[in-house]
């Protein structure tokens, strides 16, 4: 499948602080790197040698979180020179953010704000992306986003935004595994439509990462391994967008760096076996109610204020 016309470097990790000592030492037995952007603009000393050091030797991603493309303020042209500079440094497979705003009127919250998912918000986002492609003269992966509020006056499910965004705008997606299940428990919907409503071709890489479970709602904390529910769904997802990059997120409690390649390794099978469906014709996998994670709707209104 095209993949965006993307390469596809494997299966790959975060760059995270803590583990630069053993990165550079040891340089572990990882496909590739994914940098938060953010963490290395304007940034020297230590940081930006490692980050020079790893790009010298391993495919690197970048990923934002300030880019905010759903605001209704200007873009950020500042932002957007220094990751295009960043970019020219460490010539990136490629640079990924969210489907959300971050703040308004100069203030940033450091959240990934929900947008309202409408026709007017579509062709907002669809210009905004347009122009920041052209900006950065490279392809941008847009990724879903783990919710906890929905807007009333939403036209659109969140898999036909996206659909309708990748192709108008003529962008990449970055599938967030973890955050469709997430979303899908706060919101009550199937998970399952989240997937084979999703433009497949525009896939170009895919997350995992770990949540936590609050009994009526879950939250994306990227601290602990990845859940049972959210492997049912990557096998899936492995299925409708085979041969994709696939990156394990983990950004608190952070294990030691062997303990991370034995999580993401868990990864490669259903790759594998998702790529082989596909070649075999074989049906949509059925998932294990057991496995899968449910809650009565009744208990899901919390999250559909306006």
């Amino acid at each position: 499948m095209r993949r965006f016309d993307l390469p596809n470097p494997g299966f790959g990790v975060g760059l995270r602080a803590q583990h630069y000592p053993y990165i550079v030492r040891h340089w572990p037995a990882v496909d590739w790197f994914e940098i938060i952007s953010e963490n290395f603009i304007d940034v020297g000393g230590w940081p930006a040698h490692v980050l020079d050091a790893v790009a010298e030797r391993y495919p690197v991603a970048m990923h934002g979180v300030s880019l905010s493309i759903g605001n209704s303020a200007p873009l950020d042209m500042d932002y957007l020179r220094k990751l295009k500079a960043l970019a020219a440094r460490v010539k990136p497979l490629w640079i990924s953010d969210h489907l959300c705003w971050t703040g308004i009127a100069g203030r940033n919250t450091h959240d990934l704000l929900p947008m309202p998912l409408t026709e007017a918000t579509l062709a907002h986002v669809v210009a905004r992306v347009r122009r920041v492609q052209d900006v950065l003269e490279r392809p941008l992966l847009l990724e879903n986003p783990s919710s906890y509020l929905g807007f009333s006056h939403d036209t659109l499910s969140e898999w036909d935004f996206l659909r309708e965004l990748a192709n108008e705008a003529d962008c990449g997606l970055l599938l967030d595994v973890n955050n469709v299940h997430v979303s899908a428990f706060n919101h009550g919907f199937d998970p399952f439509d989240y997937l084979a409503g999703l433009p497949h071709e525009r896939v170009v890489q895919m997350h995992l990462a770990g949540h936590t479970h609050c009994g009526t709602h879950i939250i994306d904390t990227h601290d602990r391994p990845v859940a049972a529910s959210v492997w049912a769904l990557y096998r899936e997802a492995c299925r409708l967008c085979p041969d994709r990059a696939v990156l394990l997120e983990w950004d608190a409690q952070l294990p030691d760096f062997p303990a991370l390649l034995d999580e993401l390794h868990k990864a490669r099978a259903p790759s594998r076996q998702g790529a082989a469906a596909v070649a075999l014709g074989a049906g949509r996998a059925t998932p294990q109610p057991a496995v899968l994670d449910a809650v009565p709707a009744d208990k899901l209104r919390l999250v559909r204020h306006g």
